[in-house]
């Protein structure tokens, strides 16, 4: 239980007991002004109104109802009826303690555990992974380190686009390429330029087109030599994006994907079913439900098409057998979809059908987590020099060579290894955290000299941070996970970092339910910040610092950079222990 939950469920206590109705909140927060005490409950005000009586009235009737022995030193009435709560040391000092064990697991433990579904980064096979790929899958990934960690089950849904007219076209270029001799691997080594081949032949051959439109009703029908040639070219082109993900430090693996083609033999039911429903009715050849719900504003409901003219079926389609699965099958509690903007109505329009069609219970709740676009430092979407889509992979490698750059020329005693070590996680680590960083809907610039400095709320700055801490234990000549003498908060400084880090899980919580991973990022900014303010005032090793004050701002500096740690871990970006 977090500190601000004691809080609630104790000032919610007080209020039932001064007769407040429950539907008052206690309003409980952080308070911002020293000397206004560590937290304040401003329910008084809304509870006053509601019930026609003072507010500083209401607020002494909280008072004095009000259970804080051993959680608060003092409780005071300020202003018009602010109750302002000045937490006890030693309460604090325990706190922390108890939070040092709970950060060191993998996985907390949950009384109350969801099933939640996260479908991120999901890339068209059909294509290498570009940097339109990038914020789907480090920001999915990001919740689904967080919800993991506290106790939820969570199921990575990596949705890749593997079915399609496109892929008719493809085999069929694969097709003659193997029949030249060439190994498929070799033939599929960059997957944009064979794709460019695939579609000049296609636009150029009038019976190479005839021969792709024909693979793909193969293909769809199940046609053996079809669907072998489709294998290969799925295996390598997942290939392809799983060394991404080894490389940007994302917890994808082979047996998250749940590709397009995985619904394929539901796409019918579900047109027969929204059909049987009478919510499916036939349009100028193609079935189409109209959505009342998402008219526009003259009043004209919103088309979607589940299967076209010709039998085929749309993306629309395929994200409701998805959707069935995932509450049927899985049982999920949330499906959370990191999709950018330009798909909201898509998201809408499927999760309005899904409900309406009863394809999944009203308790489930969808989520479309919207981002937007990375951009270049012309004000338009982020493209080579020469104009045309960046590849991820080429973005990686360049931002390694610019970190080890850097590194070489901030500490050159190290060695070549150790350098190319730090400069993989610096460099990952800044491309990572300078998205995260960001309000996910919010479009950003991409700066190279922003993201890798070491100053201010970069990742270089608070893996450096890191370092840091580390590297006082170095000179104190223990083992911070040897440290554990009780803490004791007797300077203020003392006090303000262990209030900074009992907030990590009350940020936790927030991200989780809002699903915006930069607030994790400014609370570990925050809480490096108020490190470095605490070891400034607070000597750790300095000669005359008696022992019991020593060890216990030792145990507070590990308590900090387990903390840095675990955040920095749950964001995808790794630490080291010198750089």
């Amino acid at each position: 239980m977090t500190i601000r939950t004691l809080l609630h469920d104790r000032v919610r206590a007080a209020m039932s007991a001064a007769g407040i109705p429950d539907e008052c909140s206690p309003a409980i927060a952080l308070s911002n002004r020293e000397g206004f005490g560590d937290f304040q409950a401003n329910g008084a005000m809304a509870s006053a109104k509601r019930m026609g009586r003072p507010p500083r009235e209401i607020a002494q009737a909280i008072v004095d109802n009000l259970d804080l022995d051993g959680v608060a030193d003092k409780v005071e009435i300020a202003g018009p009826g602010f109750i302002n709560i000045h937490l006890n040391a030693e309460f604090l000092a325990r706190a922390v303690e108890i939070q040092a064990r709970e950060i060191a697991l993998d996985k907390r433990p949950n009384p109350d555990p969801q099933t939640i579904v996260v479908d991120y980064s999901s890339p068209n096979l059909a294509k290498e992974m570009h940097v339109g790929h990038l914020r789907s899958t480090i920001i999915g990934d990001a919740l689904v380190r967080v919800l993991t960690h506290l106790g939820h089950n969570v199921v990575r849904q990596n949705h890749m686009g593997d079915w399609g007219t496109q892929f008719g076209m493809l085999i069929a270029e694969l097709e003659e390429h193997l029949g030249e001799g060439e190994k498929p691997e070799m033939a599929l080594k960059d997957l944009e330029t064979f794709y460019q081949q695939a579609k000049k032949h296609f636009d150029q051959d009038a019976a190479f087109a005839d021969k792709a439109r024909a693979y793909v009703v193969k293909l769809q029908a199940g046609d053996g030599h079809c669907r072998a040639l489709w294998q290969q070219f799925i295996d390598i082109s997942i290939a392809h994006s799983e060394e991404i993900y080894r490389l940007l430090n994302v917890t994808l693996r082979h047996g998250d994907i749940r590709p397009e083609s995985a619904y394929n033999d539901d796409l019918q039911r579900v047109v027969d079913e929204l059909k049987a429903a009478g919510l499916a009715v036939e349009d100028q050849g193609a079935l189409v439900v109209f959505l009342d719900e998402l008219a526009d504003r003259n009043g004209n409901p919103s088309p979607v098409i589940v299967q076209k003219s010709g039998g085929g079926f749309l993306y629309a389609t395929t994200d409701l057998a998805a959707l069935r699965y995932r509450a049927n099958v899985i049982k999920a509690d949330r499906v959370l979809y990191f999709i950018d903007a330009r798909q909201s109505l898509h998201m809408q329009q499927v999760f309005t059908v899904a409900k309406k069609a009863a394809f999944v219970p009203e308790t489930l709740s969808l989520e479309h987590h919207p981002f937007g676009t990375m951009m270049g430092e012309d004000g338009k979407p982020f493209k080579t020099r020469s104009g045309g889509t960046v590849k991820l992979a080429d973005l990686l490698v360049e931002a390694i060579e610019r970190a080890n750059r850097i590194i070489a020329e901030k500490d050159p005693e190290l060695s070549d290894d150790e350098r190319r070590e730090v400069a993989r996680k610096v460099g990952i680590g800044a491309i990572k955290y300078a998205d995260l960083s960001k309000t996910r809907t919010n479009d950003y610039v991409f700066n190279w000299d922003a993201m890798l400095s070491f100053e201010g709320n970069t990742a270089p700055y608070l893996q450096y941070a890191y370092t840091r801490i580390r590297s006082i234990f170095r000179r104190a000549g223990v083992s911070p996970e040897a440290v554990s003498s009780r803490i004791i908060l007797d300077e203020p400084r003392e006090k303000a970092l262990a209030m900074k880090l009992l907030q990590f899980d009350d940020v936790l919580e927030q991200v989780a339910a809002d699903a915006y991973p930069h607030v994790l990022c400014n609370y570990l900014y925050d809480l490096a910040s108020a490190f470095m303010t605490f070891y400034e005032h607070c000597p750790i090793l300095r000669e005359g610092v008696d022992g019991q004050t020593r060890n216990s701002r030792l145990h507070l500096a590990r308590v900090a950079e387990e903390t840095l740690a675990r955040g920095l871990g749950l964001l995808g970006i790794e630490v080291m222990e010198r750089m």
